[in-house]
């Protein structure tokens, strides 16, 4: 299936599932688990799963809210965005990770794994840096996301990639 026939199918069965067709109510949370899937585990890390989790039945619950459904997948992928950093969050507070525990060069713990390298960011900064480098967006629109200034999401991009280029080259 091509892009935008994905992207038809996704806003047909949102407008089938708000106008309150249950069966395309789950064939709708079933087509945007992947896309959410793929928003949230770079963010929640080995918590990935939870924040899908999270954001599905956050989708669910506010489907009937979503005015316009060709605004679908923006609609999606900031409650996508909100419930990764919410978990991750609540994650990094029960076991924190932090910069300076990056093992030294040659220890056999430092494998070349790009999860490895994103769990010692903060849910802030892994957050950005998925927005920006991986979806794509430009800093307004990842601002707006986030819920912060531009200037904000302008330096912890700035910051996240610096802290990024640290670990993986430590």
């Amino acid at each position: 299936m091509s892009a935008s026939g994905h992207r038809d199918r996704g806003v047909a069965l949102a407008r089938a599932a708000r106008a309150g067709n249950t069966l395309a109510m789950h064939d709708l949370l079933d087509h945007l688990t992947p896309y959410i899937a793929r928003i949230c585990t770079p963010i929640a890390l080995d918590d990935g799963p939870d924040a899908t989790q999270e954001a599905l039945v956050a989708v669910f619950k506010a489907l009937r809210s979503l005015r316009d459904p060709e605004t679908l997948y923006g609609w999606v992928r900031a409650i996508a965005v909100r419930e990764a950093v919410r978990v991750a969050r609540r994650a990094a507070r029960a076991r924190p990770a932090e910069l300076a525990d990056v093992p030294e060069r040659g220890d056999p713990q430092l494998a070349a794994d790009i999860d490895d390298v994103l769990a010692r960011l903060s849910p802030d900064h892994r957050a950005v840096l998925v927005l920006r480098d991986v979806e794509g967006l430009d800093e307004e629109s990842a601002a707006a996301l986030l819920g912060v200034p531009a200037g904000t999401a302008k330096s912890r991009l700035h910051r996240a990639r610096s802290s990024f280029r640290k670990a993986w080259f430590s």
